[in-house]
């Protein structure tokens, strides 16, 4: 019945991504790292996409509970992310004994985890953030590489998709890529497609979704915010557990608060107490109040609705414009 509901309901979108992870619409949902989001990610695989559910933080327990869960919602391919901020060998050891259908990963690219899920049978999604990255990615056999511009929430780098994503597509040849980073409406789509992707990541749009876990304070905060609201944490080391792997990098974009404030102007000035309270804020579903990350993409989110309303709706958008714009050509042409 689930995969009838997500067949009959999604729109014609259909690409090469689709059929090499089993899912309808080319839309993969973002992980938000130690947030709760089983619901979320069953809504984006009931509607024919790729949910996600992030590792960090989080125990062993809790992570194959939220697996369990997942599954009970939903019959649909699902990924499950990890990072190297830090990397728990026993959650990923956890992962491949799951068989989700894909990995997703980022702030590094470990050929070694990537042969590990490979013989678990598992695929594997690389996020990237510039061309060296995607350069490693394709040598370690990715099977789908995001190309996140620096508009993204969470961890990211300085490129912005409309550059990263086609010299990335220039460079993957029969990879798919995906692209990621100031994505929210079809008209983000709809470029993305033109550019060369094969799908698109979404993450603020769907943080402002009715089944995602976190505060309506910082659901509202999104819908209220402009893009230039949305920064890079500097100095996050002081606050966020360290890299895993030397070669790990990343800077979070975030919505302003007075910590973000804090560490970008007087870093010395945050104090030690603030991990504690920040990690026993995110098991309670808030953080918002430390770390609400957030992406440029905020200043097109208007509203908060359904996941599955809000991927439906998206993809129809991106259709009717390339469309229109298809005629527009056509027509154009043929006055000349």
């Amino acid at each position: 019945m689930d995969m009838m509901l997500a067949v009959a309901e999604v729109v014609v979108f259909h690409t090469p991504l689709c059929e090499l992870l089993g899912i309808e619409a080319p839309v993969i949902g973002a992980p938000f790292g130690p947030w709760d989001e089983v619901a979320l990610a069953a809504s984006i695989c009931r509607a024919g996409g790729l949910g996600s559910l992030g590792t960090a933080a989080r125990t062993v327990d809790d992570l194959r509970h939220q697996w369990s869960r997942l599954r009970e919602l939903t019959d649909r391919p699902f990924a499950i992310n990890h990072t190297m901020r830090p990397f728990s060998e026993e959650a990923f050891e956890s992962t491949l004994e799951e068989r989700p259908t894909a990995i997703s990963f980022h702030l590094a690219v470990p050929g070694d985890l990537i042969e590990r899920a490979h013989a678990a049978g598992i695929r594997w999604i690389q996020q990237v953030t510039d061309a060296h990255q995607a350069a490693q990615a394709l040598d370690a056999g990715t099977d789908v590489i995001i190309a996140q511009g620096g508009e993204a929430g969470g961890h990211g780098g300085d490129v912005s998709t409309l550059v990263l994503v086609p010299q990335v597509v220039d460079m993957a040849g029969d990879t798919p890529v995906v692209a990621a980073g100031g994505i929210a409406d079809g008209r983000g789509v709809a470029a993305a497609f033109v550019l060369g992707a094969q799908g698109v990541a979404m993450g603020t749009r769907f943080l402002a979704s009715t089944e995602m876990n976190i505060s309506d304070d910082w659901k509202q905060r999104i819908v209220g915010a402009d893009a230039v609201d949305a920064v890079k944490v500097l100095n996050s080391e002081r606050i966020l557990p360290p890299y895993s792997r030397p070669e790990s990098y990343g800077v979070p974009r975030a919505l302003r608060t007075e910590l973000v404030d804090t560490l970008r102007h007087h870093p010395e000035q945050v104090k030690e107490d603030v991990v504690p309270r920040l990690m026993e804020s995110i098991s309670r579903g808030r953080g918002d109040e430390f770390l609400p990350f957030t992406g440029q993409s905020a200043a097109l989110v208007r509203d908060v609705l359904p996941a599955g309303e809000l991927l439906r709706g998206i993809l129809r958008e991106a259709e009717h414009i390339l469309a229109a714009r298809a005629a527009e050509v056509a027509h154009d042409r043929h006055s000349s």
